[in-house]
């Protein structure tokens, strides 16, 4: 149960963290940048940590999950990411549309696999 509320807790920062970012990066062009730019650096993160770095720096398998389920799951997030894709189709901004899915996917596998690779490096002493 103390688990569940340190990840419903870091979970309520993750939100406020990603809040943050799309007031402070509001920017009227057509593209989601708030969003692309949270989902970008989530999953570097994910991937950084889920290639060891906390086993490496010692970190227990809670601290782990409270800071990929709680906060990085909330930071990121994929339903805004799909709704944000309907409503540049529904405004017909097809072409803002295809963008967005085209980086967001290629940009997610290439940022994944970078935090992937530095995440999984070996610390040289």
């Amino acid at each position: 149960m103390k688990k569940l509320l340190w990840i419903g807790l870091a979970g309520v920062v993750g939100a406020c963290a990603r809040t943050f970012i799309a007031q402070l990066v509001h920017v009227e062009s057509g593209f989601p940048f708030a969003t692309f730019g949270v989902n970008m650096i989530g999953t570097f993160l994910l991937c950084f940590i889920t290639a060891g770095a906390c086993r490496r720096l010692n970190v227990s398998k809670d601290l782990k999950d409270v800071v990929t389920t709680g906060f990085l799951g909330a930071f990121t997030t994929f339903s805004a990411f799909g709704m944000e894709t309907v409503l540049l189709v529904e405004a017909g901004r097809l072409w803002w549309a295809i963008l967005y899915v085209g980086c967001s996917i290629l940009g997610g596998l290439a940022i994944g696999m970078l935090g992937f690779h530095l995440g999984g490096k070996q610390v040289k002493e």
